[in-house]
């Protein structure tokens, strides 16, 4: 099969690699779409020693199921594999299994390929009138429905009327803004710096964009801030805009120290809550999400054919795609 292999900073090749054997209770899954994620960036940087050369990457995918009785099926794929056995697992909190794996990152190889072996239970049916380019949207927006659902918890109340404003207006961000409009915030704002990516997001309905400079209005005045970037400098900016007893969800993974002002998050009883991916059951809460609209057209990504990745790779690091998102298109034969 043709796939997309990061072979060493900044450098990708299209190259041929070896067609996954499903294991017992697996499938074999055709990728249809998959989505270039900030993860994905960070081991093209050399950034994430958990995914080293070589390595298929990608894990924001769906497709068809080829094979066995449930050929034809049209999926989108949670990529977190666990045991199902755990604590963890067993409470609902799958997400932190001490044994999960994610395609993309060893052992598993990545989705930015023409096909992928997962477990049949990560496999969310997706219906015939919803686009595969939008359904592999699961995967980076239920990370911000996971967060969103942590915030509201910490808060204790209904978001309705509560001022809300995301750090990053790529689509984890842009994934947690739509979450939080679902669940009933009407008052929320996206924070980007990059003016092509904010002149894109004023088409998208449901929040409003600004620049930092802008958003340094709001300091202190926000209920629920959610970082989707998590550099020193956006988490700098979520405690400054963070009121009196509210709360800041951290999902963002660009660097790993830096930026916590824990003088005024202690003395102002600021929450501060690190969320990492999402549970089972969020990912097959935001799948319904995008099957029945409530998460709206899902018309600001780019696509891409997966062999030009390397390009698509180098266009998002110099800040020249507007798009939140550029999905990945692998070619098939007929």
């Amino acid at each position: 099969m043709k796939a997309l292999v990061y072979t060493g900073v900044e450098q990708l090749a299209y190259r041929d690699e070896p067609r996954p054997e499903p294991a017992s209770g697996e499938a074999l899954v055709r990728i249809m779409a998959s989505g270039i994620c900030g993860s994905d960036m960070h081991a093209f940087l050399g950034h994430d020693e958990r995914r080293p050369a070589p390595l298929i990457l990608g894990h924001e995918a769906a497709g068809i199921v080829i094979g066995g009785n449930e050929d034809g099926r049209r999926v989108t794929i949670n990529p977190l594999v666990t045991c199902g056995t755990c604590h963890d697992c067993t409470h609902e909190r799958t997400n932190l299994c001490a044994r999960r794996q994610i395609i993309s990152m060893m052992p598993r190889p990545g989705a930015f390929a023409q096909y992928v072996a997962m477990p049949r239970t990560n496999l969310i049916t997706v219906p015939a009138h919803v686009s595969l380019n939008h359904a592999a949207l699961a995967e980076p927006i239920a990370c911000g429905w996971h967060g969103v659902r942590r915030g509201r918890g910490a808060l204790g109340r209904s978001l309705r009327g509560l001022t809300s404003v995301v750090i990053g207006g790529g689509a984890i961000g842009v994934g947690a803004a739509l979450c939080l409009r679902a669940a009933g915030a009407t008052n929320i704002t996206i924070v980007e710096p990059n003016d092509l990516r904010r002149g894109a997001l004023s088409s998208v309905e449901g929040f409003k964009a600004c620049t930092p400079a802008e958003a340094k209005t709001l300091d202190g005045t926000v209920d629920l801030v959610i970082d989707g970037v998590g550099y020193a400098a956006t988490r700098a900016a979520a405690c400054a805009l963070a009121k009196p007893g509210g709360v800041i969800v951290h999902i963002g993974l660009g660097e790993a120290t830096g930026g916590l002002d824990v003088r005024r998050m202690t003395l102002q009883e600021i929450t501060f809550i690190g969320t990492y991916t999402y549970t089972a059951t969020d990912f097959v809460e935001t799948a319904n999400a995008i099957f029945d609209g409530r998460l709206g057209a899902l018309d600001w990504i780019e696509t891409r054919p997966l062999a030009l990745g390397q390009s698509a790779f180098a266009d998002i690091r110099a800040g020249k795609v507007a798009a939140p998102k550029i999905v990945l298109i692998p070619e098939h034969e007929e």
